[in-house]
C-alpha cells in the first residue's frame, strides 16, 4: 500500500491461516480491511468516492497484491485523485498480472466475504443494505453484472431527470422509451441474477443455519419485487408491464417508482419476517448463518474458498457463536480479523493466529 488511507507506505507478507490484526480505534484497521475489499472489488464498502481513500495531499494511492496463484497471481489498484483546479472526480486504474483489465476483473481473482458491525442491522436496516449485500454476491459470481448495474443506475439517474423535465414541460415524453428500454433490460436481467444468485444461496443457508442454531427453524431469503412475473413472464417482460402501468403516477412524481433499486430481501425463519418478530441474538445467528452460506456458495465456483474478512464483530457475537465462526475459520486457507482486544476472542483462535499489531500508519508482527 502507497498513501492509501492513514497508511503512507506498507509492504508486508502474510502467511496462511487466520491473520489477527490488533490495534485501538481509529488505528487503520479497517484501513487494511478496505484496502483488501478494493482489491477484490475494485471498490471500497466504506465509501463510494475513490479520492476519499487517497492519503491526504498525495496526488494517488497504489495498492498491490501477490496472490501466489498461477491464474491471477498479482492485481494492483491505483487511485489518482481529482485535480483540484478541475472539477475532474477521482480516475481508477486496474491491472490484473500486469494487464489493465476493468475493475470487475478483480473479483475473479481475488473472491471474499467481509463480515463488518454494519452487518449488524442488514435485518432491521434499510432495503439499501440488504440490496447492497446481495448485488455485491451477484457480482462475485456473475462477471459481468458489474457492468448491467452501473448502466442501470446511470439510466435510472437519466430517467429520473428526464421525468422531472417532462412534469415541469420541459421536455417531451417522446424521449422516455429509449431511457425505458435500458431499464427494461438490464434491470430484468439484474433480477433474473438476483433470483438465481438466492436459489444458489438456499441450501448453503439452510444447513449453515442449523449448524449455528439447529433448533430454531429453517432459515430462508425471499425476494421481494414491485414487479412480480405473471405465469410466463420474464423479470424484464413483468417490468415492462409495471413501468406501463405507473407511466402516469412516475410522471406526476418525477421519479421512477418500479424496478430492482426498489426491490427488497427479506430474512425469513420458518415462513416468518425476522424483522418482525426476532432478539437480536436471533438476528445476528442469521447475518452469521448468510455470511458463512457466502463462503460455501463462492468455494464451489472453482473448488477456492475467499478471503474471509472481519472487521471487528467478534464482540457482537456470544461465546457459541463465536465458537461456530471460530471452525469455519480453522478451514479457511487465509483469513483476516480485527480486533481492539484479543479478550473478545476465542482462545483457540487467538493460539492459532499470526498476530499483528496495528498502529497508526504502521502494521508489524505482535511481539
Amino acid at each position: 500500500m502507497r498513501d492509501f488511507r492513514s497508511y503512507p507506505e506498507l509492504e508486508i507478507d502474510f502467511d496462511g491461516g487466520p491473520q489477527l490484526v490488533v490495534g485501538r480505534n481509529a488505528a487503520g484497521k479497517t484501513n487494511l480491511v478496505e484496502a483488501l475489499t478494493v482489491l477484490s472489488l475494485g471498490r471500497s464498502h466504506r465509501t463510494s468516492t475513490d479520492a476519499e481513500m487517497v492519503g491526504w495531499g498525495a496526488p494517488f494511492a497504489r495498492l498491490e497484491a501477490g496472490l501466489g496463484l498461477p491464474a491471477a497471481g498479482s492485481l494492483e489498484v491505483v487511485l489518482v485523485a481529482p485535480d483540484s483546479t478541475t472539477s475532474a472526480s477521482a480516475r481508477k486504474r486496474v491491472k490484473v498480472n500486469g494487464v489493465p483489465r476493468r475493475p470487475s476483473a478483480l473479483m475473479e481473482a481475488l473472491r471474499t466475504v467481509l463480515f463488518a458491525p454494519e452487518d449488524m442491522l442488514l435485518i432491521a436496516g434499510s432495503p439499501g443494505l440488504r440490496r447492497s449485500a446481495l448485488d455485491q454476491l451477484v457480482v462475485q459470481r456473475v462477471a459481468q453484472a458489474a457492468s448491467s448495474l452501473s448502466t442501470y443506475t446511470r439510466a435510472l439517474a437519466q430517467r429520473n431527470t428526464l421525468l422531472r423535465r417532462i412534469r415541469e414541460e420541459q421536455a417531451s415524453r417522446d424521449e422516455l422509451p429509449y431511457w425505458d428500454g435500458v431499464l427494461v433490460q438490464e434491470g430484468g436481467q439484474i433480477v433474473e441474477w438476483r433470483l438465481e444468485t438466492l436459489a444458489a444461496l438456499a441450501e448453503p443457508l439452510v444447513s449453515a443455519h442449523r449448524e449455528i442454531a439447529d433448533d430454531e427453524g429453517a432459515l430462508r431469503l425471499r425476494y421481494l419485487t414491485n414487479a412480480p412475473a405473471r405465469d410466463g413472464e420474464t423479470p424484464a417482460d413483468a417490468l415492462r408491464r409495471r413501468l406501463g402501468e405507473t407511466a402516469e403516477k412516475e410522471l406526476w412524481n418525477g421519479a421512477t417508482l418500479i424496478g430492482p433499486h426498489r426491490d427488497d430481501v427479506s430474512f425469513e425463519l420458518d415462513g416468518r419476517e425476522l424483522s418482525t418478530f426476532a432478539s437480536r441474538g436471533q438476528q445476528r445467528t442469521a447475518i452469521l448463518a448468510f455470511k458463512l452460506a457466502q463462503v460455501d456458495l463462492l468455494s464451489v465456483i472453482d473448488g477456492r474458498p475467499p478471503l474471509l474478512l472481519l472487521d471487528d464483530v467478534f464482540s457482537e457475537l456470544d461465546p457459541v457463536r463465536r465458537s461456530h465462526l471460530v471452525r469455519r475459520i480453522d478451514g479457511l486457507p487465509q483469513s483476516f480479523i480485527t480486533t481492539t482486544t484479543p479478550d473478545d476472542l476465542d482462545p483457540a483462535l487467538v493460539a492459532a493466529a499470526t498476530a499483528w499489531r496495528v498502529e497508526p500508519g504502521h502494521l508489524r508482527l505482535a511481539s
